[in-house]
């Protein structure tokens, strides 16, 4: 399972930023600096923080986003958000943020490898299966994670490198975690954080199921203790198998085929996707989501996915989603400028990739 953490700016009355920390000398250097980016209506100090109400200009992403420069060298850094029909953009305090200690991520990683590789010895009872099966799974769930990573520090987000998560057999892991501690800086960079690691999972999954096919046997006769494939087929699993049998054929001769370790890695691969892709609170489809829609619609879409998980039967995802979708997704640092057109028209590329990897366990 992949989430992304927010370490999450605050915005409300309640905040402890709104406790006084500007003296006026130090307002009007940070009124300068957005004047210097926007047309301020009206400054002041709203709850102890220092709030201008401004106008949108041509190039307001583009201005916000030199905003944040600005403010890089500094303490303080901007959000931009529409209050009652107007732009306003408040400047808090950066909330304070931990070092990350690779030496955990490494640990993480090794001990995912040896639980992964322990499940692909029990399907396999074979150490080079066991070792194909590790390096084809531990290659979905990191392409995935670096996908993110990559666009995460493309757009300036600080962000740390994966967390893998050793599980238990069958599969051996429950995925990988990546902990973002700011937020994109506008919809754009919000959207391609989210996308770009389903995307490059879903690539990588293709490639590994295919391989899996080929790595696979025909036999006249099952051994025995060979089971049917026991698990729900996605539509690209049934699409990928069909293909790679039709055109590049196991090896051997029969009409059953034993399929090999990979096969299920790629299997393992179309499930993560699919379940990081559903819009709901911090998952990959909800950043999509919320950087399309509004925060309203993507609530209403949080409980319409956790009913679908829950009618076909991923209880405990549809269990996790709900409390995903409890919480309020804090959104962009800039909630006001608009999704690029570019982005608008790849979204339905992710509908179509959560249609392809779905399945139904209970059907």
């Amino acid at each position: 399972m992949n989430t992304k953490k927010y370490e999450a700016y605050s915005v409300s009355s309640t905040s402890p930023f709104f406790e006084p920390f500007v003296e006026s000398a130090q307002f009007d250097q940070l009124r300068d600096t957005v004047e210097s980016e926007f047309d301020v209506e009206d400054s002041l100090m709203e709850y102890g923080v220092p709030t201008f109400y401004v106008k949108l200009r041509q190039d307001s992403k583009q201005a916000f986003l030199r905003l944040i420069k600005r403010f890089d060298a500094t303490e303080f850094v901007p959000i931009l958000r529409e209050k009652d029909e107007r732009v306003v953009l408040q400047v808090i305090p950066k909330p304070p943020t931990k070092p990350s200690r690779k030496m955990v991520n490494i640990g993480l990683f090794f001990a995912t490898l040896g639980t992964v590789f322990l499940s692909g010895y029990l399907l396999s009872v074979n150490i080079v299966d066991a070792l194909i099966f590790t390096g084809a799974l531990m290659a979905i769930l990191g392409s995935h994670e670096m996908g993110h990573k990559l666009l995460a520090d493309k757009h300036d987000v600080e962000a740390t490198y994966p967390y893998f998560i050793p599980g238990l057999p069958p599969i051996g892991t429950f995925g990988a975690v990546i902990r973002q501690k700011s937020l994109p800086p506008n919809k754009d960079a919000l959207f391609d954080v989210g996308f770009a690691g389903p995307v490059a999972g879903f690539l990588v999954t293709i490639f590994v199921t295919l391989i899996g096919v080929l790595l696979s046997v025909r036999v006249a006769e099952l051994p025995l203790g060979a089971t049917p494939w026991p698990y729900p087929k996605p539509i690209l699993f049934e699409w990928l198998f069909d293909f790679a049998v039709t055109f590049f054929p196991p090896s051997g001769i029969g009409d059953w085929i034993l399929v090999h370790p990979v096969v299920f890695a790629g299997w393992i691969g179309m499930l993560v996707t699919m379940l990081n892709l559903v819009p709901a609170g911090m998952l990959d489809g909800g950043h999509a989501m919320r950087s399309l829609f509004g925060e309203q619609t993507c609530r209403i879409l949080s409980i319409l996915a956790t009913m679908l998980l829950f009618l076909s039967g991923y209880y405990l995802m549809a269990m996790f989603t709900f409390l995903l979708s409890m919480q309020k997704h804090p959104g962009p640092l800039d909630d006001v400028s608009k999704l690029a057109i570019s982005r608008k028209l790849a979204f339905p590329a992710l509908v179509s990739i959560f249609v392809l990897c779905m399945s139904f366990p209970i059907l």
